[in-house]
């Protein structure tokens, strides 16, 4: 690496392999793919989702063959510490969107380092958009530079959240959700947890909700959201783990605040 911030060179060549990806993605859509069910019948995975992270494994490990890699579709053995530097890659979030509309999926890459957020890329394929960041170098939308998010009161935020923890009888913090939803202005769900993510570094969204995700739905919104004053945790304002599932909540630093004091905490 040549430059003072080794993160700066990582971070465009992470970017370039991103970019090679998504047009290997969108080849795929002019022909056809597998589809199956992994969990249930909602979680979706395809071909082009497994293939696709195997083309970054082979890309981080033939390159910085000292670093780890974590991903969603297990082509790398399970990780139980995040000693050195990992790659943490969802190949692409939003399968569900992938599969039936072929819009709204992204690629999402978080690199770490001792467990430290140092580059994070979240690509919207089709919209060709994409969000990037590096620990300490800000957060940009394309080339244009992300301003730091702005505080907004429970009653003037736009949230994401997916109606089906509202109806669902047996789903944690059901209760506390419905109240958040009558008292925000407005609700949305897109189906991709990186790019709503992405929304709420770049102010397209005050917060995000989720019960259930995992590291690499999240590893890379987290660096973004670092560099623009957001405030990520669990649901209950705890630090998120690296390596198990976890609720979310994501949101500028007040209204973050509000809805674990009032809502989840109820003080």
């Amino acid at each position: 690496m040549t430059r003072e911030n080794k993160w700066i060179d990582i971070g465009e060549i992470a970017k370039a392999w991103v970019v090679e990806a998504a047009q290997h993605i969108k080849q795929a859509l002019e022909g056809t793919f597998n589809v199956e069910a992994k969990s249930n019948p909602d979680d979706l995975v395809t071909d082009v989702d497994r293939s696709t992270e195997r083309f970054f494994y082979e890309k981080v490990t033939s390159h910085f063959p000292k670093h780890h890699f974590l991903g969603e579709e297990g082509t790398a053995e399970k990780l139980d510490r995040l000693d050195g530097t990992v790659w943490i890659i969802d190949p692409i979030d939003g399968t569900m969107n992938f599969v039936h509309s072929q819009y709204h999926f992204a690629i999402s890459v978080g690199v770490f380092h001792d467990g430290v957020g140092k580059v994070g890329i979240i690509y919207d394929v089709m919209n060709d958009e994409m969000f990037y960041a590096v620990q300490g170098e800000g957060a940009y939308v394309r080339d244009t530079k992300l301003k730091t998010i702005t505080t907004s009161s429970v009653n003037e935020s736009v949230v994401g959240v997916n109606a089906r923890w509202l109806v669902e009888q047996r789903a944690p913090f059901r209760g506390e959700l419905e109240r958040l939803v009558r008292d925000v202005r407005g609700v949305r769900s897109f189906g991709s947890a990186a790019l709503e993510l992405a929304y709420v570094a770049a102010g397209r969204l005050d917060g995000y909700v989720s019960l259930k995700l995992s590291p690499w739905d999240y590893a890379a919104g987290k660096v973004l959201l670092a560099e623009v004053g957001g405030t990520i945790t669990t649901l209950q304002g705890e630090e998120l783990s690296l390596l198990e599932p976890s609720t979310l909540l994501a949101a500028n630093s007040s209204l973050h605040s509000a809805i674990v004091d009032q809502y989840i905490k109820g003080e």
